[in-house]
């Protein structure tokens, strides 16, 4: 822990005096990563000093211990460094907490895909659900949900919604969110009383910046449709709608959700970035997969995570092996047990790695 100390006060201190350069003024995405990097590294150089310091304080009480002759001075001294030695290793534990590997992404806003999958209209109907759920935490949260597409069904459910959600730490909470969602229960057009199962993919990538991924103007082109759907006055008269194709990788992102074309472009471009980031992150994580298999669920669209069994009241979260029962509180966006709990396993799988 000694030489990982030195290597951030290290870099703690090349920071602070790179920041001080006056031709930095002109480059903005450089500052803003220098800040950002500043601010992670901050609290475990602080940390460090703490810890420092109460060492240092044992050691001066000791030496004073070891010459005091009185025996109440002794006592005192005795129980001031019980105390200290107590908050050194309270310190100690801070600190190895904040030296467990941070995803440098965890602050930031999310884009939230849900695709019904398998059970027809009953899985639309729980896209629906689902994605009032996460509408409902984001409320809770204090983010923003913004919706860009929208693709809903005759009966009430969606086949498919992309919605972007603008929130500090919106990663670190809904990361481990991707993957195949389950839901047993009699669906709505059931005449029997059946239960069916039912699943629902859902894909979380972080919102990228523009110094993750470099987005060349030819390799992207723009269509512009009418809208569809209920969008209110004017959305339905005017080519606002936006189709964005990337050449490279054949992505299509239609957004719909704004009056404004512009909005719409401006939405599009977000999605992309966040779906290219996503591929980088993906060739990253696949170079690495071999040595480090032991993860809290790989986030691939095809693992089944979560069950919602409403019979029994219960959503099991199979990574962790978590059984809560109370299903119509999470539904409604109380989401807080279960982000916690992911998070938890994550920084233990972290912990145990570094």
């Amino acid at each position: 822990m000694a030489d990982r100390m030195e290597e951030i006060s290290l870099r703690y201190e090349e920071i602070i005096n790179e920041l001080k350069d006056p031709a930095l003024g002109s480059d903005s995405a450089r500052m803003t990563a220098l800040l950002r990097e500043l601010s992670r590294l901050k609290p475990v150089v602080e940390a460090n000093e703490a810890l420092k310091a109460l060492k240092k304080h044992v050691s001066e009480d000791e030496a004073l211990l070891s010459e005091e002759d009185d025996e109440e001075m002794k006592a005192l001294l005795k129980e001031e460094i019980s105390s200290l030695q107590k908050a050194s290793l309270e310190k100690e534990q801070e600190l190895k907490n904040l030296l467990i590997p941070k995803d440098p992404k965890d602050e930031r806003s999310v884009i939230l895909e849900i695709r019904s999958g398998t059970g027809g209209d009953e899985a639309q109907l729980f896209a629906a659900d689902l994605y009032r759920m996460y509408a409902r935490y984001a409320e809770r949260r204090g983010w923003k949900m913004e919706t860009t597409e929208f693709n809903d069904s005759p009966i009430g459910g969606i086949s498919k919604v992309t919605a972007i959600v603008n929130g500090k730490g919106a990663w670190s909470a809904l990361k481990h969110e991707s993957g195949i969602h389950r839901v047993q229960r009699v669906p709505k057009t059931e005449s029997q009383g059946r239960i069916q199962t039912s699943a629902c993919s859902v894909a979380v990538l972080p919102e990228a910046e523009d110094v993750d991924v470099e987005i060349r103007p030819e390799d992207i082109r723009f269509d512009v449709f009418r809208a569809s759907g209920n969008g209110g006055q004017c959305v339905n008269t005017t080519d606002s709608a936006v189709r964005l194709t990337h050449y490279p990788t054949g992505i299509v992102i239609s957004c719909q959700d704004e009056k404004s074309q512009l909005k719409n472009r401006d939405k599009a471009m977000k999605v992309l970035r966040a779906r290219l980031y996503a591929l980088k992150q993906k060739e990253q994580h696949e170079a690495e997969a071999a040595v480090r298999k032991n993860q809290v669920g790989s986030g691939d669209r095809s693992e089944k995570i979560r069950t919602y069994n409403f019979p029994q009241g219960r959503v099991t979260d199979h990574r962790i092996g978590l059984d809560l029962y109370k299903i119509w509180d999470i539904m409604d966006g109380d989401l807080q047990e279960l982000t916690e709990a992911l998070q938890k396993a994550e920084e233990t799988e972290k912990l145990i790695r570094a």
